[in-house]
């Protein structure tokens, strides 16, 4: 792998099949938004590119968690000429553009990762950093000019970038981004928890989490657990098509690794029961000696074949980008080679505790050694002032007999009609939806408590509470995008 610098950024290339593949990375994703701004690394992305002529060669670009990278192929001179026109767009972003590129966002959806994996974040982490991965937020026409023009400042700049390329770079290469410093970003705090959970997430599959180290025992513990699962619960059971994983950053050190397992319909409970089954038969014997030579193996096929270079490339990018050791592939795969059954086994058990399990909505599941865990609630009322359904309603329906609405001291509760007791504290609003009369109050622990005066007699009251203690910043009107019901 080769290094140089051209106009303040990083230039990595190593020699890959032709075409010329290039890629502008910048050390920016869904991770470095807040909730009021959820979505406004996506509109920059979308700015800029509009900005570009029609072309016929490949061109794209592309928003996860952690990266933003504006990706192009094709000869030496229309790498050029994309490039130029990808840092010019960012100097000067169309902002009269916003309002069109809104509606095109909200019709394009996607996901900065698989759904179950954005489930299982936003259970660990909450309202905030990589937990932010599964909300919509206040919606794309909510984002001001300011905060996209903000965020381009702060994280699309010189400092914040690396260009990768499957070859040397060609001649009259020029990268004029806006001069700026390397983005810092914080570690984001997982929400107290006590010892390995299942919930009921909007997920389309069977997902499963835990928190471990960024080593070879962990990267290959994983790949195990994978193959189990696709040969028990596809080929022995044939309840499964796919079995799928993610690793994401928590800091220089920790990972939270994840596995994602799809079930045929009505079958998402015994796919679950087998994957909790599979990840303690793992820790408590480790994997064989025979497993552990077959993910090397595949390992040493990745390594060999010229097309991951773009993969390498990329990988050390990202290490750049947050300031992390870089370690070549050669190096994995040896380091792999080192690992034991027992080295794995070692860090799954130290891991357990750590387990998040997440299935479909409705689907009940029994397992051994996991609680229910979800939002955070309880059962017990909080002290304050407390807001009632209407008799009508009491009389349409069962549930409105239970439902409470309760303004304490320092925030806003309400209990549901199961019993359970959502606080979200003044402190802790992380957005408030303004629609009419109504307000909901979303809190950075995952949990929201809507504020209608039609619902609840005479909470006016805690609108005018929730309008005066939450900064104007943080409220927004109901976007005009989002479907009437």
């Amino acid at each position: 792998m080769e290094r140089t610098e051209i106009d303040g950024v990083p230039v990595l290339w190593a020699a890959g099949p032709a075409p010329l593949s290039a890629a502008l990375v910048f050390g920016c994703g869904a991770r470095d938004e807040t909730f009021r701004s959820i979505g406004v690394t996506h509109l920059v992305e979308h700015l800029a590119m509009g900005t570009l002529p029609r072309v016929h060669h490949e061109r794209n670009a592309a928003v996860d968690l952690e990266l933003t990278a504006f990706t192009a192929t094709g000869r030496p001179e229309q790498i050029v000429d994309f490039l130029d026109g990808v840092c010019r767009a960012l100097a000067a972003l169309p902002l009269d553009r916003i309002g069109k590129e809104a509606g095109v966002l909200a019709a394009e959806g996607g996901h900065c990762a698989h759904p179950s994996v954005e489930g299982l974040l936003h259970q660990r982490f909450g309202a905030q950093g990589p937990g932010l991965a599964p909300l919509v937020g206040p919606g794309f026409d909510r984002i001001a000019p300011e905060m996209v023009s903000g965020h381009a400042a702060r994280f699309f700049v010189a400092g914040n970038a690396v260009l990768i390329l499957t070859g040397p770079p060609p001649q009259g290469l020029r990268l004029p981004l806006p001069p700026g410093p390397r983005a810092a970003h914080p570690v984001p705090v997982p929400l107290p928890t006590s010892g390995p959970i299942w919930f009921n997430g909007v997920v389309p599959e069977v997902g499963l989490s835990l928190l471990g180290r960024r080593d070879a025992a962990w990267r290959l513990g994983m790949g195990v657990l994978a193959e189990r699962m696709e040969r028990v619960a596809r080929h022995q059971h044939g309840l499964s098509y796919d079995v799928g994983g993610d690793v994401t950053l928590v800091d220089a050190d920790r990972r939270l690794y994840s596995i994602t397992v799809d079930a045929r319909e009505g079958q998402e409970g015994a796919v679950a029961r087998l994957l909790w089954a599979e990840l303690r038969r793992l820790a408590d014997e480790g994997p064989t000696e025979a497993e552990l030579a077959e993910e090397c193996a595949a390992a040493r096929e990745l390594h060999d074949d010229p097309r991951t270079v773009e993969a390498e490339l990329l990988e050390a990018a990202a290490a750049e980008l947050f300031g992390l050791p870089y370690t070549p592939s050669a190096e994995r795969l040896a380091e792999r080679a080192t690992v034991t059954p027992e080295d794995v086994s070692r860090r799954l058990r130290e891991a357990l505790d750590t387990v998040q399990l997440v299935v479909p909505p409705e689907v009940r599941v029994e397992l051994s050694g996991l609680a229910e865990g979800g939002c955070r609630r309880s059962r017990e009322e909080p002290t304050g002032r407390v807001f009632r359904p209407p008799l009508l309603a009491k009389l349409i329906t069962r549930d409105a007999r239970g439902l409470r609405l309760i303004l304490t001291d320092d925030g806003v509760a309400l209990r549901d009609p199961d019993g359970d007791v959502h606080l979200v504290r003044f402190s802790e609003v992380v957005g408030v939806e303004e629609d009419g009369a109504e307000r909901t109050v979303f809190g950075r622990h995952g949990c929201h408590v809507p504020v209608d005066p039609v619902l609840f007699r005479g909470a006016e009251a805690v609108v005018r509470a929730v309008d005066a203690a939450v900064p104007a910043e943080l409220r927004y009107p109901r976007s005009a995008l989002t479907p009437a019901d």
